[in-house]
């Protein structure tokens, strides 16, 4: 494997010493180049002990628009910090007593292909944790989990009928200035460019 096909990787370690080790491990890999924190990367590797403040303001900082995928490692993630790390863009999760050469590589791998992996146990903890919150948070809102209200559904659902902006308010109990403003709210918080963008949009996210 030459040096074009090989994933160019940006290690975040909380000590020296876990730097040196997980160096140690993947630099004799073929196919990882492990790069500096100034270069470019589609993956970042990040090694922690614990989820504390300064580790999730380094995963918020790897978030940004356009950055890498990332793959952590860490000690043990808590229930209530599983969204965080989600919600931060990491795409894999593995617990640093699993994280062989072998595990890292392939990790690495599923995030450059734009892929995620989480192990079982935290997955099923994630999903739990998710179902909770729809739950107690925001059914009693009238919110989906897409953050998406049951009346924009609604809107998006009868512009997929074909009615106009008038028959909507009329069908609705709106006014014309409501439904507009409902759908430049949705338009906007999704970036989508018109109706038939947004519809095509809750279509596809099976929300109507």
């Amino acid at each position: 494997m030459n040096a074009h096909q090989q994933i160019a990787v940006v290690l975040h370690a909380t000590d020296a010493i876990t730097r040196a080790g997980v160096t140690a491990a993947l630099r004799p890999r073929p196919e990882i180049r492990l790069v500096g924190p100034d270069e470019r990367a589609p993956v970042a590797l990040v090694v922690l002990d614990r989820l504390d403040g300064e580790a999730q303001a380094l995963l918020r900082r790897l978030q940004a628009p356009g950055g890498a995928g990332i793959v952590l490692v860490a000690g043990d993630v808590a229930d209530q910090e599983l969204l965080t790390v989600v919600s931060s863009g990491v795409s894999a999760v593995i617990r640093r007593g699993d994280a062989t050469a072998e595990a890292l590589v392939r990790l690495v791998k599923a995030t450059a292909a734009g892929h995620g992996a989480l192990p079982a146990d935290l997955l099923g903890r994630l999903l739990d944790r998710v179902s909770r919150v729809q739950r107690t948070v925001l059914d009693p809102h009238g919110w989906r989990m897409t953050g998406m209200s049951d009346r924009e559904t609604e809107v998006l659902r009868l512009i997929a009928d074909g009615f106009e902006t008038r028959e909507i308010a009329e069908k609705l109990c709106y006014s014309q200035r409501t439904v507009k403003s409902i759908l430049h709210d949705i338009t906007n918080r999704f970036q989508l460019r018109n109706r038939a963008h947004a519809v095509a949009f809750a279509l596809r996210e099976g929300l109507i």
